[in-house]
């Protein structure tokens, strides 16, 4: 019964595939559009052809101004008589076609309003042409299309009043017209009170005004007009003022004070019970700080607090008396940052690059049915009775066995009979591999959340899975992870793809010709093909020298290195030491920021970034996630040994929240490579094949990596879970045409720059010390107040912002630091800033001078 109903499946799975194959491929519109759109030159082409109609629309329209009159009568028989005769006879300056859809959009729609749209359709091309606003495209048009509507009303109603439609039409067009006409019908010439409250509407919303604080105070109170405040003038434009009250009101008043002004003396006070003077000082203080209504006159606090504002909730006073208790202050968020948004926009990280395009599946290979894994009906139905046969002859019985092919392995789950111990069918691993003659088989049981018992058997012929395949999967294209890696598929042929995020790091072994430098490859595709440049750095380390050098022309785009490396591939021992080392500075700064943000991990403050609620004046920048890609971790160990371990499991440890992750690759998983301190760290594992039950015990905790049957065979770790994968394929001509691809294009000055470390034998010696400032750099004013204001001393901020080369601001620095303006070398921190205002550094450049 058992061997019918398997062979009828497997059966019906064949007739399935076949009808899948020989099914026509329908065209995909929709991906040919998104191929169109997303293509360079047809979005320049679209560009330049919308800038072209928008200057022709605008002469058009200007001509139509002077002669639509003597144009009326060729666009009303524009139907009726030829082309040749009507465009003879068109005063229009771009002919028969511009006076037709002038007379459309000025005399039947908006009057001059309809100037506006030749702006958006110019402001339109602009964009697509050179990818970048010359304004904000959004905001303008939105104020564009109000004022076409509402100059049209406006005018509308000036030409209804005067009654010169005739004369006045071309100003107000239809609509205009028509709506005055329906407005004075229902209000009379009291339509014109709309109108101007449209206007205010507009402004309102548009201009997010909540308050009339701009206006004159021309309000008294009974008890007077109300002092002026005295406050600091360069604070004059964030002061609010508060509407007076009654002096019999009973509730508490409630005044706005910014945080920016000197701090009353009461306030520095201590409400002693025991202390007289204490309470003498308070009552003195309320006394002057009483107005004239009953409401306490604070000009602030000494210390400013960005984006808050400082509320003084007070009692009134009670006949003579005052109260003993002091003003409480709460809490108000100003909404700066709202106003930024609805100015500018989101902050976009990827403008600076906007006109990059991401790889296209057709730089990859397409494998159509190569290699595709074929396990007929017979193969399966003989293996099956091999292993009923095996475990019968052990004593072991069967109730059911299920067969699943994948595309490098079959698995057959097996349902034992009752009493039989699973211990028994794990000890006849061997014996079912000789009866099968596999290469060898891998045994799990039980299956996780299964009932069952699963016989890992190679197929002999495997199927091979490419790149392109799996790239191009919908389960890929549409997932939304931070950092998506596809691994491969699984035994039941599904796509896997896992968040480098979330793992947080990811640990790879396996021995050498067994696809490791291939899984390598297909995980930095996988992130390349799915990250904008500014979203993502990778920090490539070979030791071996040959392995990445073909993502070197990534350079411009995806590799961070350190300032004064030639090189963004690190090969030298020494080189990843510093590297490692200036990642865990990057780390350093990064949680710094992220404390000053009160976030807790890197895409909170990314998302506070982009809503531009963190201010680049203090530092804040979007961060881009970092992945540092070791080749081989084993040459490393043991040439640097210590020197390397620590600072990997330092990153291990606490580089995830803010978008470090690392990805570890080694052919040789013995415990003197992969210790205990980076093991520990290293929650998710990938194993290829391996030599020995010892080296997959040491990878995975587990045996079965030496089990498998190499060429992409491998095992992945992860939450407890070990899942059978097999890893897709990349040629070396693919990863270069995806390499060229995106090195082609424009990219940023330079790689992205680690901050400067210096090891124990760095530093400056005592000859290059000797400088003199009378020959001092023609940067140097320059670079020394961009030190000041960003109060770092650092050699890589001066050669970014400045574009200069390492050797020259390095002596820029050593000159700053005799100079006076920055403190001496001090390891891996950046140097000291002994200015901490920008007036007295000028004061000592000019004594410098002289």
């Amino acid at each position: 019964m058992a061997k019918s109903t398997t062979t009828q499946q497997a059966s019906n799975r064949r007739r399935t595939q076949a009808t899948a194959t020989n099914a026509e491929p329908s065209f995909d519109w929709a991906a040919a559009l998104d191929r169109w759109l997303t293509d360079r030159r047809s979005t320049l082409t679209l560009g330049a052809f919308m800038m072209l109609v928008g200057l022709g629309l605008l002469v058009a329209f200007v001509s139509y101004l002077f002669n639509g009159n003597d144009d009326q009568s060729v666009v009303d028989a524009a139907l009726d008589a030829s082309v040749r005769t009507n465009g003879a006879e068109a005063k229009n300056w771009v002919g028969l076609l511009g006076a037709y859809i002038a007379h459309t959009f000025i005399f039947r729609w908006f009057g001059i309003g309809a100037l506006g749209l030749p702006v958006i359709v110019f402001l339109a091309g602009y964009r697509l042409t050179f990818g970048r606003d010359f304004v904000p495209l959004a905001r303008t048009t939105q104020a564009i299309v109000f004022g076409m509507f509402w100059v049209s009303l406006f005018t509308g109603y000036f030409v209804l009043a005067t009654d010169s439609v005739a004369e006045g039409s071309v100003w107000c067009g239809g609509i205009g017209y028509e709506v005055n006409a329906l407005l004075q019908g229902l209000l009379g010439w009291g339509s014109l009170a709309v109108i101007g409250f449209i206007l205010f509407l507009f402004v309102v919303f548009f201009l997010n005004v909540t308050s009339f604080d701009w206006l004159p105070n021309l309000s008294f109170s009974k008890s007077g007009p109300k002092p002026a405040r005295v406050r600091d003038d360069t604070l004059a434009g964030y002061e609010d003022d508060s509407e007076d009250e009654d002096d019999d009101e009973e509730t508490a008043s409630v005044e706005p004070i910014r945080a920016n002004a000197p701090r009353p003396a009461s306030s520095a006070t201590t409400n002693d019970p025991d202390d007289d003077s204490t309470d003498e000082q308070l009552a003195e203080s309320r006394k002057t700080a009483l107005n004239g209504n009953g409401q306490y006159e604070l000009t602030g606090l000494k210390e400013s607090t960005v984006g808050t504002t400082l509320i003084v909730k007070t009692a009134p006073p009670e006949g003579d008396e005052s109260p003993a208790t002091t003003p409480t202050f709460d809490i108000e968020p100003v909404e700066d940052e709202l106003d930024l948004v609805a100015t500018h926009g989101l902050y976009d990280p990827t403008l600076e690059l906007a006109s990059y395009q991401y790889p296209t599946p057709e730089l990859l290979t397409d494998y159509p049915n190569k290699g595709r894994a074929q396990v007929s009906d017979y193969e399966l139905e003989e293996n099956k009775n091999k292993i009923e046969d095996t475990l019968l002859k052990f004593g072991i019985g069967i109730k059911k066995i299920f067969a699943e092919v994948g595309p490098t392995v079959t698995l057959y789950e097996i349902i034992p009979a009752d009493g039989i111990r699973i211990s028994k069918i794990k000890n006849l691993e061997d014996d079912i591999a000789l009866n099968l003659a596999a290469l060898g088989i891998r045994i799990i049981a039980p299956m996780p959340g299964k009932g069952t018992i699963g016989i890992e058997v190679p197929n002999k012929n495997r199927e091979m899975v490419s790149i392109r395949s799996v790239l191009t999967s919908e389960k890929f294209t549409k997932a939304n992870m931070d950092l998506p890696i596809v691994l491969g598929k699984t035994i039941s042929n599904e796509i896997y793809v896992a968040d480098l995020a979330k793992m947080p790091h990811l640990l790879m072994a396996g021995a050498t010709g067994q696809g490791k430098s291939v899984g390598l490859n297909v995980l930095l595709t996988s992130l390349i093909y799915k990250k904008h440049p500014a979203q993502l750095k990778f920090v490539l380390v070979d030791p071996k020298k040959v392995e990445l050098t073909l993502f070197n022309r990534l350079e411009r785009h995806f590799l961070a290195k350190l300032p004064d490396t030639d090189e963004a591939i690190i090969t030298d021992t020494k080189k990843v030491v510093n590297t490692l080392n200036s990642l865990c500075i990057e780390m350093d700064n990064r949680y710094n920021l992220l404390k000053d943000a009160n976030c807790r991990n890197i895409k909170e403050y990314n998302v506070k970034f982009v809503n531009r609620k963190l201010s680049p004046e203090k530092g804040h920048k979007f961060l881009p996630y970092i992945v540092l890609v070791i080749d081989e971790l084993a040459d490393l160990m043991m040439t640097a040994g210590k020197e390397v371990e620590q600072p990997i499991a330092r990153l291990a440890q606490l580089a995830r929240a803010i978008g470090i992750h690392l990805v570890v690759a080694t052919q040789r998983p013995s415990v003197n490579v992969i210790t205990g301190l980076i093991k520990a760290n290293f929650p998710a594992r990938l194993s290829f094949k391996v030599t020995s039950k010892i080296d997959s015990r040491t990878i995975l905790d587990s045996g079965g990596a030496d089990q498998l049957v190499g060429m992409g065979d491998m095992l992945l770790s992860s939450n407890s879970d070990v899942i059978r994968l097999q890893c897709p394929f990349v040629d070396t001509n693919e990863i270069e045409e995806v390499c060229d691809f995106v090195g082609n294009q424009r990219g940023y000055d330079d790689a992205y720059f680690l901050p400067e470390f210096v090891g124990d034998d760095g530093g400056t010696s005592d000859e290059d010390r000797d400088v003199d400032l009378e020959n001092r750099d023609p940067m140097f004013d320059e670079a020394a107040r961009m030190v000041v204001l960003h109060q770092q001393g650092s050699t890589s901020l001066i050669q970014r912002r400045l574009k200069l080369g390492y050797n020259r601001a390095g002596r820029i620095v050593d000159q700053l630091e005799v100079a006076g303006i920055v403190g001496p070398f001090t390891g891996s921190k950046a140097r000291d800033v002994l200015f901490h205002d920008v007036q007295q550094l000028e004061e000592h450049l000019k004594r410098l001078s002289n």
